[in-house]
């Protein structure tokens, strides 16, 4: 026995739909795996204790303060060298230089010279 759907949609009104749906946002949330916050605030206490009573920790450093944070550090690291303003200049200025001399040709081709296309 066939009983009618309350709610039949045919495939044409399920395509328009979709046409005009947009998602919902995705949020990013990762936890991490190895994280003791007790260890942390004990090891934190303990290197502030330290520095109070001017114990210092033999620790090889390269001179360079640490920070956490790693956003546009690979950018100053010291291999990696840009172009300086002087040479970027002179490279763009060449470009520039060699599209005038190269339309110039053009327009002398098709306006002055006997060549036809």
């Amino acid at each position: 026995m066939n009983k009618p759907y309350l709610c039949k949609q045919t495939n044409l009104e399920v395509m328009i739909g979709k046409l005009f749906h947009t998602p919902g946002t995705k949020r990013f949330h990762i936890n991490p795996r190895y994280y003791d916050p007790d260890k942390e605030e004990r090891e934190n206490r303990e290197q502030r204790i330290k520095e109070e009573m001017g114990i210092f920790d033999n620790k090889v450093e390269d001179g360079k303060p640490f920070r956490p944070n790693l956003k546009g550090q690979f950018r100053n690291s010291d291999t990696w060298q840009p172009k300086s303003s002087g040479s970027a200049r002179k490279s763009q200025n060449k470009r520039l230089i060699f599209l005038i001399l190269i339309l110039a040709l053009v327009f002398y081709l098709f306006f002055y010279s006997d060549f036809t296309f």
